[in-house]
């Protein structure tokens, strides 16, 4: 029987609801995304809160509230201790997007679900790994291996792989197959017949604009609303698509020379663009070669200013400006305060670049036609006076006193349970006799140690004494680097523990202030009628395949078995229907808390090779594998199954050629030769007579199955030249 598999989804099945879904893997239980909404819906957590227990590892995939929001509170409520494991930007620009949410949502509420120790708490430990990196697990999780690939939606945004047994389960939501100013594709169309393909229909009925054109519409509507001497405010993320955006409007405005202020603000912004600046590795290759060549800095911005709060935007001249601020809900934070201020001024706009969650201020300004008005909760914290600071500082004094009594009472019940409970100075009584004791203890015989009546079990007292247990070697005591190293997250600030801890590497200075601010304070609201004049407009930057790509991807990947999750409900079904009928016809849709069990079909054996068979083999270097034909056959040694030289003479096999030929990269290779090539009808014309073409199996959906390489031509000299070349393209065995 092949590897176990089942998929049990917590949140974000038949719905825009955020990511949260349990895979187990012959028994080891990981948790997939850990996301939440803006609105911190508490009831969207209650499936997971009943398995978090089991939980035995957590992998991330995105740097943002939908895909790890819910992780500080799953740790601090709900019990969840399991490794948590995400690329370096997912993990750093997370943080900082947690860090955002946090102090946008203390700035307006007495928000208490989770602190800034729980945010830190949740990411100490985050095991963070690299592109296409192999990890193995160990423990119950042993024969497991995960491994990170580029999903192209955010910075650090991944495509899972987990391999067990040489089958591949792999989980890819909120991919982009396009290369974009800053990332790269996905690499997901790498992937060929996993047994299982976890993915979400989240735009499987939206198709999109081409990038250049929809590029174009977006800065004219820009540059129209500035023209009418207007403020455009763009809601956006804390640290994902807004990178694009900022590249755009960097790029745009330098071939331009526009002079209109663009500020990007959020409580975070000035350190999410110094990380950002060190994860160039992560981005696309011309980000990467430009700066290995120039040392030019994509995000050294030249035009986009970025502030920390809200006072520094109102000091600005009253012209015509640009404002990338958080949240894109506008549920909360800096959006939501501009947009009650500029939503009444026609010559404004608001422009929305992602659809908004459901139940949010923002995707009902998304619906058409938009509404006229619509009521907002104005809040704001303010310090305590009068009769309200004299009744808080009763309150704390009252409570200073009732926690000195208990601490008090506690004193005197540990100094009575001491007292009943002897101190154990000598074995034979309590009182010294001899002077050799009374001399040792005090240097008086005559005195009386009154109150301690010894148990007769008890021994005398004497200092700890500890083995040396360290491993000694020729050279001395074994050293363990380890010891010696210190760690990463001792050294960062960004990492620190606790409020006091760093905040400079932790805050931009505005947010540190607001937090180490313990003075009395309040949160005041009220609720307000805004009457929306401003336009509003909606273009899709959200960096996700449209449906037409999405169906191509799948197709080309092949999986065995595909899981559909994350999407509304039509557009879940049509995915489900359309791949039912042109992927593969094992195609699931689970409901929520509705387990299924997608364990391959095959029949996989755990077998070794016997040393004797090892010592007659011919390896070969293929990338980075060695491989080999062998003939054997299965034995059983120590009751374990063995492949053993076969005892009969060896058969003669038909030589087998190993490798992927791209007819493109053959075209290249022949014209290095000084051949000459061209394509013409989907085949290679190599020199004057000779032709090369590949033959797909057409039994095989998503063209998987083994693929012919023809040769066509007379049987001339440069015949066998082409031939000979072609060859070298494979490792033959």
């Amino acid at each position: 029987m092949g590897t176990s598999v089942q998929v049990t989804p917590l949140c974000g099945v038949y719905s825009e609801n955020p990511l949260c879904y349990m895979l187990s893997i012959d028994g080891f239980h990981f948790l997939m995304d850990c996301g939440w909404n803006d609105l911190c819906d508490q009831n969207l957590l209650h499936p997971l809160s009943r398995v978090t227990s089991i939980i035995d590892a957590v992998l991330l995939s995105h740097p943002d509230i939908m895909h790890l929001g819910a992780l500080p509170y799953a740790m601090k409520h709900l019990g969840l201790s399991a490794p948590v494991y995400a690329t370096e930007p997912v993990y750093r620009l997370g943080l900082l997007t947690m860090y955002d949410h946090y102090i946008s949502r203390r700035q307006v509420s007495d928000f208490d679900l989770f602190s800034l120790d729980d945010i830190d708490f949740a990411f100490q430990n985050v095991t963070r790994l690299t592109y296409s990196q192999n990890y193995h697990l160990s423990d119950k999780g042993e024969g497991i291996v995960i491994a990170p690939h580029v999903a192209g939606h955010l910075l650090g945004g991944t495509v899972w792989k987990i391999t067990k047994d040489g089958e591949d389960v792999v989980y890819a939501v909120d991919f982009n197959h396009r290369k974009e100013r800053h990332l790269n594709g996905t690499v997901l169309e790498s992937f060929v017949r996993p047994a299982v393909l976890i993915t979400d229909a989240y735009n499987a009925l939206n198709n999109q604009l081409y990038k250049r054109q929809r590029d174009l519409e977006f800065l004219e509507a820009l540059l129209k609303v500035l023209w009418g001497n207007g403020n455009v405010l763009l809601p956006v993320d804390t640290a994902g698509r807004v990178l694009e955006l900022i590249l755009i409007l960097e790029q745009f405005w330098s071939q331009q020379h526009l002079t209109f202020p663009i500020f990007f603000l959020t409580n975070v912004s000035t350190s999410t663009i110094d990380y950002v600046k060190s994860f160039l590795e992560w981005m696309n290759d011309s980000i990467a070669k430009s700066f290995e060549h120039t040392r030019d800095n994509a995000f050294l911005l030249k035009h986009v200013n970025l502030i920390i709060n809200k006072s520094e935007l109102e000091k600005v001249p009253d012209v015509p400006k640009v404002v990338l601020a958080s949240m894109a809900s506008l549920e909360i934070g800096f959006s939501h305060d501009i947009f009650v201020e500029w939503a009444t001024d026609t010559r404004n706009a608001i422009l929305f670049t992602e659809r908004g969650q459901f139940g949010t201020l923002a995707r009902m300004l998304q619906v058409d036609p938009p509404p006229k008005a619509v009521k907002v909760t104005i809040s704001k914290r303010v310090p305590l006076g009068g009769d309200e600071l004299i009744a808080y500082e009763e309150e704390q004094e009252r409570l200073k006193k009732e926690a000195a009594l208990e601490a008090s009472l506690n004193k005197e019940e540990l100094k009575d349970a001491n007292a009943g409970d002897p101190m154990v100075i000598d074995a034979a009584s309590s009182l010294v006799s001899s002077d050799a004791s009374a001399s040792r203890f005090f240097g008086y015989g005559d005195i009386f140690i009154d109150g301690f009546v010894p148990p007769e079990t008890s021994v005398a007292p004497m200092f700890p004494c500890f083995e040396n247990l360290a491993d000694w070697d020729d050279y001395g005591e074994v050293i363990n680097p380890d010891d010696y190293i210190t760690k990463e997250e001792d050294m960062d600030g960004t990492a620190g523990q606790g409020l006091g801890s760093d905040l400079d590497g932790k805050f931009d200075e505005g947010s540190a202030h607001l937090l180490l601010d313990t003075s009395p304070s309040k949160v005041v609201s009220n609720e307000l009628t805004v009457q929306v004049k401003c336009s509003l407009v909606y273009m899709d930057f959200e960096g996700r395949s449209d449906g037409r790509s999405v169906k191509s991807i799948i197709a080309h990947v092949a999986p065995l078995k595909l899981v559909l999750i994350h999407g509304s409900a039509e557009a879940t079904e049509h995915l489900k229907e359309h791949c039912s009928k042109h992927v593969c016809p094992h195609v699931y849709a689970p409901q929520i808390e509705e387990t299924i069990d997608v364990t391959s079909d095959l029949c996989a054996y755990k077998v070794q090779l016997s040393e004797r068979l090892m010592s007659n083999i011919l390896f070969k270097k293929l990338g980075d594998y060695e491989i080999s034909w062998i003939d054997a056959e299965v034995g059983r040694v120590n009751d374990t199954l063995t492949l053993v030289p076969l005892t009969s003479a060896t058969p003669i096999h038909k030589s087998v050629l190993v490798g992927d030929l791209k007819l493109a990269d053959f075209k290249q290779f022949l014209a290095s030769k000084g051949i000459q090539v061209e394509f013409s009808g989907g085949a290679l014309r190599c020199g004057e007579y000779v032709t090369v073409r590949k033959v797909g199996d057409s039994t095989q959906k998503g063209g998987t199955g083994a693929q012919h390489v023809l040769i066509e031509g007379p049987l001339t000299e440069e015949y066998y030249q082409i031939r000979e070349l072609l060859y070298s393209q494979f490792y033959m065995l």
